[in-house]
């Protein structure tokens, strides 16, 4: 058996050996195919150069415009919003010193209310009755019948109105 085993150990170290040889073949394939590529690539790297540098220009001038076309956009949206909200007055709620001044302007224009009003009583050109007090109580849904009309009394002649003073603009 020794000669057996000395057959095996044999094909053994060819086997081996084989797989050693087509490793070193395929290391010295490659470095050559490497080489090639080299001397290649040291012809024409310039025109590849050139290539790249021409492609790259063009996708640097298209992402600049994708991003300026977003930037117009995004300021378009953001212009629309904002003119929204101008013509609803929701850019801003009121402060508190426009809430003053529309209180002073209301109190400008009830004073002058009273004086016109004073002014035209006193002149007996309208007659003011004293405010009715509210009661709480809600009306009846039957309604009286309308009071009688009292005869006409005799026309006194017109009284000239007077005109009031001009009122300013505030």
């Amino acid at each position: 058996m020794s000669n057996d085993k000395k057959k095996v150990t044999d094909k053994a170290g060819e086997i081996a050996k084989n797989i050693w040889l087509a490793g070193v073949g395929a290391y010295g394939r490659a470095v050559d195919q490497a080489q090639d590529r080299l001397e290649k690539a040291g012809v024409e790297s310039p025109k590849l150069f050139r290539d790249l540098v021409k492609a790259g220009t063009a996708l640097e001038e298209e992402a600049h415009e994708a991003k300026n076309s977003f930037r117009d956009s995004r300021n378009s949206v953001e212009e629309r919003i904002h003119q929204v909200r101008e013509n609803f007055y929701l850019q801003r709620l009121g402060g508190s010193s426009e809430l003053k001044s529309l209180h002073a302007k209301i109190d400008l224009l009830s004073d002058k209310l009273d004086l016109l009003t004073t002014t035209l009583t006193e002149q007996g050109v309208i007659k003011v009755s004293a405010p009715r007090k509210k009661t709480g109580t809600k009306k009846t849904a039957a309604r009286k019948s309308p009071p009688k009309k009292k005869p006409a009394a005799k026309k006194k002649a017109p009284v000239r109105k007077k005109s009031p003073a001009k009122r300013s603009s505030t």
